[in-house]
């Protein structure tokens, strides 16, 4: 459990549109929910939660939730952050409770690390995967996975099977499914686009020629 990973809430009794009295008071509406439990409005504190989401991923991070009223912590992830589409301020909160001995499901962020071989030989890097579908115990749940994609040549692509996840993680997407790729860059010639090739070597003979 990383350092900031605990959140003090409260039950709450104010729900629906009267849930907007708790921003007056600081505080998130927020709901806890899990197997073998009833679903459980609660409210937490927003500067807490807000620092806690700076350095956390949703669906990722697990937090040890301090409930007034309950016996224990309970372990939890954040299944679904609501913004407000107008101030983008947080809005409400989903908690998932787990049990730590049994593997859940998470989407993590991917992050590719190092400008590719043939990026710097002038080739374009195009992403197409930005988060990795996960199985693992709540404990073995990555931030973030990081991946070196210095050695990608031009004309090369890295797929979901090339990725090596953390021990105790098991990757769910599609193996041949393409996280990555460095292209050739593409030109504009007389309104159509090409791709720049290997440049012609002017006064060479081509095999017809010869």
């Amino acid at each position: 459990m990383t350092a900031g990973s605990e959140l003090t809430a409260t039950p709450r009794t104010v729900i629906g549109k009267a849930s907007s009295r708790l921003s007056a008071a600081g505080q998130i509406p927020a709901v806890l929910y899990g197997v073998g439990r009833e679903a459980k409005p609660i409210a937490v504190d927003r500067h807490d939660f807000e620092l806690w989401a700076a350095h956390h991923a949703a669906g990722s991070g697990i937090v040890e939730l301090k409930v007034a009223g309950e016996k224990k912590p309970i372990n939890a992830m954040v299944r679904e952050i609501q913004h407000s589409t107008v101030k983008g301020t947080i809005l409400h909160v989903d908690f998932l409770a787990v049990s730590m001995n049994k593997p859940v499901h998470a989407s993590v962020p991917l992050h590719l690390l190092n400008d590719p071989e043939g990026v710097k030989a002038g080739g374009v890097l195009t992403v197409n995967i930005h988060e990795l579908n996960v199985e693992a115990l709540p404990a073995d749940l990555p931030e973030v996975i990081e991946w070196d994609v210095s050695a990608l040549q031009m004309g090369e692509s890295l797929h979901i099977g090339d990725l090596v996840p953390p021990e105790g993680v098991k990757l769910l997407d599609d193996p041949e499914a393409i996280v990555a790729s460095v292209q050739a860059p593409r030109v504009e010639v007389e309104g159509a686009v090409e791709e720049v090739g290997e440049p012609e070597v002017i006064g060479s003979k081509s095999a017809d020629e010869e």
